[in-house]
This record gives C-alpha cells, sequence and structure tokens, in this order.
C-alpha cells in the first residue's frame, strides 16, 4: 500500500507541470491581454503605451520563455506579482482562502450529513411515498441553476422580507460589536450563500448514494445476513452501509479543490471577497500571474484529492490494500 501511494504521489510531478504548461497556453490564448484591457480603460491610450505595458509585464517575450521564466519561480513558490495592483499573488490568495474554505467546508459538512442519510433511507424504502417526493425534490435541485436561485432567494428574503443581508460579509457597524454579536452577523450573512452552496450538492449526492445502496442490497451477501435473522437496522448499516460508501469516498476525494477553489458564481452574486470572486475580476482582468496561481492550487489539490480517494478505497475495503502491495 504504501508503494502504491509512494508511485502515486511521484507521479504528480510530471502531472503538475503538464497542467500548468496546458494552462499557460491557454490563458494566453485568450483574446485580450492585460496591456489591451488597462489600454480600453483609457482613451488617450496609444499602441506605443500598449507595447510599453506589454514589456513591462514580459509579455513581448516568446511564450515558452515566459513560461519558463514562470516555471523557475514557481519551483521556488513565488508566483509573482499581480498585473492589477502589484501585490504578491501568494499574499493576495492567502488573504482570500480563509473566507472560501469556511463557506465550502460548512456547505460540504451540511451535504453529506444531509444527502447520505437521505439517499440510504430513499434505497431502503424504494418506491415508497417518501422515495417518490424526494426523487422530485432531487430533479428540482438538479435542475435550478445556482445563479437564479441566488437571485430568487436575494429578492424573497433580503429586499421584501428584509431578513437576510443582501451581500458581503459583514454589517458596516461591526466596529461597535462584541465578539458574539460579530459572531451572529457573520453567520447571518452565510445564511443564503451556504444553502445556495449546499442544495444541488445535497440533490446530486443523495441521488448516487441511493443508487449506491440499492446496487448493494441487491447482492447476495445481503441476502445470506437477511436469511440468517439479522434485523434490518444491521443488515443495513453493519454489511451495506461500508460498501455503498466506497463510491462516495471518490466524490469527497474530488471535493477537495473545491474547499479553496470556492464558487465562482456564488462569491460573485454575493460579492463575498473569496478565491471565486478574486478568480472572477482577476479572468477579466486578464490577470496572468493570479489566474496561473489559483489553477495551479486547484489543480494541485484535485491530485490530492485523488490520493485521499485511494486511501478511502483501502480504509473502507481492505481489498486496496491487498492490491496495492504489486
Amino acid at each position: 500500500m504504501a508503494y502504491f501511494l509512494l508511485k502515486r504521489l511521484l507521479l504528480m510531478v510530471p502531472m503538475i507541470i503538464g497542467i500548468t504548461l496546458i494552462t499557460f497556453i491557454i490563458i494566453h490564448l485568450a483574446p485580450g491581454g492585460p496591456a489591451e484591457i488597462q489600454a480600453e480603460m483609457s482613451l488617450k491610450a496609444s499602441a506605443q503605451a500598449i507595447e510599453n505595458l506589454k514589456r513591462l509585464y514580459g509579455l513581448d517575450r516568446p511564450l515558452h520563455v515566459q513560461y519558463i521564466d514562470w516555471l523557475r519561480r514557481f519551483i521556488s513558490f513565488d508566483f509573482g506579482t499581480s498585473f492589477v495592483d502589484g501585490r504578491q499573488v501568494l499574499g493576495k490568495i492567502t488573504e482570500r482562502i480563509p473566507i472560501t474554505l469556511t463557506i465550502n467546508v460548512i456547505s460540504l459538512f451540511l451535504i453529506f450529513l444531509i444527502a447520505l442519510p437521505l439517499g440510504i433511507f430513499s434505497a431502503v424504502k424504494q418506491n415508497s411515498l417518501f422515495d417518490k417526493i424526494t426523487t422530485v425534490s432531487v430533479f428540482i435541485g438538479f435542475s435550478t441553476p445556482h445563479f437564479w436561485l441566488a437571485l430568487l432567494l436575494m429578492i424573497l428574503f433580503s429586499v421584501k422580507l428584509g431578513w437576510l443581508p443582501i451581500s458581503g460579509l459583514q454589517s458596516l457597524d461591526v466596529s461597535d460589536m462584541n465578539r458574539l454579536e460579530l459572531f451572529m452577523d457573520r453567520a447571518h450573512h452565510l445564511i443564503l450563500p451556504i444553502f445556495v452552496g449546499s442544495f444541488g450538492g445535497v440533490a446530486g449526492l443523495s441521488r448516487y448514494s441511493r443508487s449506491n445502496m440499492l446496487e448493494v442490497i441487491r447482492q447476495d451477501y445481503i441476502k445470506t445476513a437477511r436469511a440468517k435473522g439479522l434485523k434490518d437496522s444491521e443488515v443495513i448499516f453493519k454489511h451495506a452501509f461500508r460498501n455503498a460508501l466506497m463510491p462516495v469516498v471518490t466524490i469527497l476525494g474530488l471535493s477537495v479543490p473545491g474547499l479553496i477553489g470556492g464558487s465562482v458564481i456564488i462569491e460573485t452574486l454575493f460579492s463575498i471577497p473569496g478565491m471565486g470572486q478574486l478568480f472572477y475580476s482577476s479572468a477579466m482582468s486578464r490577470d496572468y500571474p493570479v489566474i496561473m496561481g489559483i489553477l495551479v492550487i486547484g489543480a494541485f489539490l484535485t491530485l490530492v484529492g485523488n490520493r485521499l480517494a485511494d486511501i478511502g478505497y483501502a480504509l473502507v475495503d481492505p481489498r486496496v490494500k491487498i492490491g496495492g502491495k504489486g
């Protein structure tokens, strides 16, 4: 098992390099560079001014030279400086991470807390009234776009009823609040973003866990366990539940990048200064260093998530350990 994981970890190095190369090429092929975007903001910008900006940012050099220079700095954990404000990219990213991490960890916790029991109970009570109601609800969750749901909730709870803040992370008068009031104010602002972020995830994971549980409870060993006279609760939670978790482990591992990458749509709509909003604004301004920094972190976390899924498989299914020795 240790050899298997070590081999997969070493494979991450060429994969990261390949991902960064492809990403670097793609973002530079996008129409309109940072010099052109900044020149559009000034009617007096001349062609010479645009060339000066390209020279300042190092964009006048061949693309492969730019990539090698970026890769050299990346190896020393230097993501460069932002084209927009001249700040260090790593500093801009790290100050946004806690906000995005908080929102997405809570959302992911709620998704698993609600979706797993919902899916398992729907599988056990297949074709019951509860199963039919949850199936319809899931279809609604699948077909509801995040941005549309967010706008509806903002109109209802913020504009019409005035119960919840419409955007941001805190009120204007936070300087007069104590710690408890500040915490409650922050929680008040996060209700809508967390609900919107969890809504679609609950729908997807509940159906996924339901289909996995249905497949497991139809296996022969489950029928044998029931034939021995074991209680249904013991059969479901002791024998079927663990095996039904295996595909869910993959989802949990692949959710790791989203914890940092955040949701571009949600953070932009609710004006939350997180990683998603930073990525969106950087893409609009063609801030290549910031875009590369965020995408590389996302790619790295995706690979780490896959490795965590491998470990999760080994914990859930002992057969994976045996297979990993070769």
